[in-house]
């Protein structure tokens, strides 16, 4: 199962297991450990579900208390988008190419915001990492771009595009060197031409 699946089906689970309980907001959930022995999951892969959702503003964590829904009765976005989605072809689209927007955005920002000490430490990383995901490189780009609303939008646009598109893309290992140089470059244009290239784009 890859990464993406395993975390929609924790967070499948995990509705479940609310409306199962008749948890409600300000209810305390299981902590990482307690649900990865429930679910069978890996802790890794729980411990990476709880973040995403506590950045969507579902759930939040207090220090020594634990784990806890949030009232997110008033927004509704996730449930809104997922119907708008469903029910439109052009809709599914717009997720591939607003998630391709937000993330060029993103490259943007770092350009302007990263130093030669924040390049270091992702050159380290994916000289590193044996195999990473599209996904754990472009968050740490958006992690660098400091914008916390393009993070959670992001979040809910990839998993959302995962679920329509359930088999990932393959990318090239080269492709994420030549994005790097560019960015250690400061030079925008090249940057965005390895981010198309990557991406196997022409024009939107």
């Amino acid at each position: 199962m890859t990464s993406s699946k395993v975390y929609l089906e924790i967070v499948k689970q995990l509705r479940e297991m609310i409306t199962i309980d008749g948890l409600k907001p300000g209810d305390k959930i299981p902590s990482e450990r307690e649900l990865s022995e429930r679910l069978n999951f890996g802790r890794s892969s729980v411990r990476e579900a709880y973040r995403a959702l506590e950045l969507l503003g579902l759930i939040e964590t207090r220090r020594g208390e634990g784990t806890f829904i949030r009232d997110f009765r008033g927004n509704q976005l996730v449930q809104l988008l997922g119907t708008f989605i469903l029910q439109d072809e052009k809709a599914k689209r717009d997720v591939f190419e607003t998630k391709n927007y937000i993330e060029m955005d993103c490259l943007r920002l770092v350009l302007q915001r990263m130093d030669d000490h924040h390049l270091a430490i992702l050159h380290d990383w994916i000289n590193k990492e044996e195999h990473f995901t599209d996904d754990e490189f472009f968050y740490r780009i958006i992690e660098m771009s400091d914008n916390h609303l393009f993070l959670r939008i992001w979040l809910i646009l990839k998993e959302y595009y995962y679920s329509l598109n359930p088999i990932q893309d393959t990318y090239k290992f080269e492709d994420y060197i030549l994005l790097l140089n560019g960015l250690a470059e400061k030079d925008e244009a090249k940057t965005l031409s390895a981010y198309y290239n990557l991406r196997n784009l022409s024009s939107f």
